[in-house]
């Protein structure tokens, strides 16, 4: 009588696959778009608490993610304003300064243009004009030297020089500063913008839009800058 066949063996149950686990932090690939939100989490901070009283951890509350995240893809908070710098404001500066440089002589053309950019550019990042009063014209803001040593010689001083040449030739007002037509063209758009809280609730005009706005610079700076 043959003798009863050994049982095989039996084989190792497979162990369950345990996912590895994430660097805190960390994320598992490239993600352009929260790196983008988290800038415009910043920006919102900045904006209404300023960049020097304003922790990392806020931003990481306003954008809904952890510390460790946001230092992952910004680093310290000085490499943080340095990214929405580079990422943000210079950009927008350079479509400002195409402008400068691709106008023609027409100087009101040119004002025109300069106007017009500008009220685009505000619309599409409404935040720039608060960030411009709390950042650079308050005492102690920090692009203030940003605006002074970068932005300065790429619009402002462009704008002056072309606004002196079109005087020079007779084709601008004599009675007219150059560099304060500068500053008047920035007062005309940047702060209607950052003051409209203000001054729509005294008037009750909430009937004034952009475009409201841009019109009235560009009749009032015909006027002012036609040669008498």
């Amino acid at each position: 009588m043959a003798s009863p066949r050994a049982p095989a063996p039996s084989r190792p149950a497979k162990r369950a696959k345990v996912p590895r686990k994430r660097t805190p932090g960390r994320p598992t690939g490239d993600s352009p778009d929260l790196r983008a939100r988290l800038l415009d989490a910043a920006i919102a901070c900045f904006t209404h608490d300023g960049i020097a009283a304003t922790s990392l951890r806020a931003i990481a509350t306003e954008g809904a993610v952890t510390p460790a995240l946001l230092h992952y893809y910004f680093g310290d908070k000085n490499q943080l304003v340095d990214a929405l710098v580079a990422e943000r404001l210079l950009p927008v500066l350079a479509e400002m300064r195409g402008v400068v440089e691709g106008a023609s002589d027409d100087v009101t053309a040119l004002i025109a243009g300069f106007v017009r950019k500008m009220s685009e550019m505000i619309e599409r990042h409404p935040w720039w004009p608060a960030l411009w009063v709390r950042e650079v014209l308050c005492e102690g803001g920090v692009l203030r030297e940003l605006v002074i040593s970068r932005v300065g010689p790429q619009i402002p001083q462009l704008l002056a020089t072309r606004f002196a040449e079109a005087q020079q030739q007779g084709r601008l007002n004599p009675n007219l500063d150059p560099r304060l037509l500068v500053v008047s063209l920035i007062g005309l758009t940047l702060f209607p913008a950052a003051g409209a809280p203000i001054w729509r609730g005294i008037f009750n005009a909430g009937d004034i839009d952009a475009v409201n706005i841009r019109d009235h610079a560009i009749a009032l700076l015909d006027h002012g800058v036609q040669v008498s």
